[in-house]
């Protein structure tokens, strides 16, 4: 049984309280650590440990920021196995997929704002004769970065990573459900030489330490990513004290398919935005609008690929889908299939839980499901899931395929596919989205702003946008 520990001022310390969390493997439905559910005695701590390293990080020059946070990234590079093997067996996700994207990409976030540091840059403003204006953008100073569980590291770095750069110093609490990563990069920092204080992780609930980090009076922003509700709750508790905030939240995302498209591409990505990390990604293409005319073509395809897909041991490097993330969420996923069928839905394929042998046997796993017949409006076509289940609904035209895809509360992502550019620009600015994708899916650039518009979120992350996010901005007037 592993314990994880906090870490406050650059050392792994107990907890205030003494209630503890467990930590399972969710291929196996067997605990394999413990974490401590940390409290506001603990955020305080950690608090000060931030405030007092503040100034010296703050006031050290953009390349002495650089030095260290690139040598982070080459320590997760060099310890990119152990991690991503770490991050298999707290995630259930399957091992291809966190050596190919969750490690890398926690690497290339601390790469990218290390470099981001020395770049960054302000404006001024002549006014002829009279006077100039430039701006400052300045460190915070004390902030705090709350991570999700489905892409631990990878989200987890997004967040600390830019905060870093900026000269802030960060108290960070990763989800207690998937902490492991986390726990690891600690100990990463401090090979790295990351200043003590600089950056402190503080783990458990969010009912509790997450909320410490909300109210804490002194830490000034807050970077959140998770559900919409946690999301609005944050706001009504961080809005009366005029905190800075970034919500990263839920999304339903639409996916387009005009009759028009490479539909070979269009149905090879959208299985894979459909059902990548078991459906667990924000920006998964969960509700799919196809052109009538091409309807019945695109659902023989693409529900051909997805009984393809292989489901299981998360190990197993032949295996698409691992386990979901927990029990409870399984059991969320399978009230949606069944409301799916009191929707008059029609399981083309999946639809049930699985169930392995062996030690696997405890473990939480669930079949790629794809469902049709469902009108756009329903319930299972508009509440987010989060999981391995997909509609499929027809449209007669770009009308139709608009008020289908903007239809709901979320407003994240969208795909569209048609190979008419006019179309492609036209539908791309209609669509109530904060990301649009079109013939492709997850193609990321780090300098591109991310977020999304409606109950998606508030604020943007990403290049200039997050460390606007993580500085104050002051304007100075000198005139001649």
């Amino acid at each position: 049984m592993i314990e994880i520990k906090n870490y406050i001022d650059g050392l792994f310390v107990g907890y205030s309280g003494s209630n503890s969390v467990a930590v399972y493997e969710p291929s196996t439905g067997k605990q394999y650590a413990t974490l401590p559910d940390s409290n506001s005695a603990d955020v305080e701590n950690a608090y000060q440990a931030a405030k007092k390293a503040f100034p010296k990080w703050k006031n050290i020059s953009a390349e002495e920021r650089f030095k260290v946070l690139e040598k982070i990234a080459h320590l997760i590079e060099m310890n990119h196995e152990r991690l991503a093997q770490a991050e298999s067996k707290d995630t259930g996700k399957p091992i291809w997929l966190t050596r190919k994207v969750d490690i890398y990409r926690a690497a290339a976030n601390f790469r990218f704002f290390a470099t981001a540091a020395m770049q960054f840059s302000s404006e001024s403003h002549h006014t002829t004769g009279e006077a100039i204006n430039y701006t400052l953008r300045q460190p915070i100073g004390v902030v705090g970065c709350i991570s999700p569980w489905n892409l631990p590291l990878y989200l987890f770095t997004w967040k600390i990573a830019p905060a870093l750069a900026a000269g802030n110093t960060v108290v960070a609490k990763p989800s207690e459900i998937t902490p492991m990563t986390a726990y690891l990069l600690a100990e990463i920092c401090a090979e790295a030489g990351l200043p003590a204080g600089v950056l402190n992780i503080v783990h458990g609930t969010g009912a509790s330490a997450g909320k410490a980090i909300i109210e804490h009076p002194e830490i000034k922003a807050v970077s959140f990513t998770g559900g919409t509700s946690t999301g609005a709750e944050i706001a009504r508790i961080a809005a009366p004290m005029f905190k800075k905030l970034s919500l990263e939240l839920g999304g339903k995302n639409p996916n387009l398919v005009f009759a028009d498209c490479n539909l070979d591409d269009a149905v090879e990505t959208s299985v894979r935005a459909s059902f990548t990390n078991q459906g667990q990604i924000c920006l998964c293409g969960s509700r799919i609008f196809v052109e009538k005319s091409i309807y019945d073509d695109f659902v023989g395809r693409f529900v051909s690929k997805v009984k393809a897909l292989k489901v299981g041991n998360p190990f197993d490097e032949n295996n698409f889908m691992g386990a979901v993330v927990s029990k409870p969420h399984l059991e969320k996923i399978a009230s949606y299939v069944e409301l799916a069928k009191q929707e008059g839905g029609e399981i083309a394929c999946g639809g049930n839980r699985l169930e392995l042998e062996g030690e696997l046997s405890g473990g939480w796993y669930h079949e790629p499901t794809v469902i049709l017949n469902l009108k756009h409006s329903c319930r299972t076509a508009s509440e987010e899931i989060f999981g391995p289940v997909v509609t499929i609904i027809p449209f007669e035209n770009e009308d139709e395929a608009l008020e289908f895809a903007n239809h709901g509360r979320y407003g994240l992502a969208a795909m569209v596919w048609t190979e008419n550019l006019k179309r492609a620009h036209r539908v791309a600015e209609k669509l109530e989205s904060g990301i649009v994708w079109v013939n492709c899916w997850m193609l990321r650039d780090l300098r591109t702003p991310f977020g999304g518009v409606k109950d998606s979120g508030v604020g943007r992350e990403g290049g200039n946008e997050v460390m606007r996010f993580f500085t104050e901005t002051k304007n100075v007037c000198i005139k001649y």
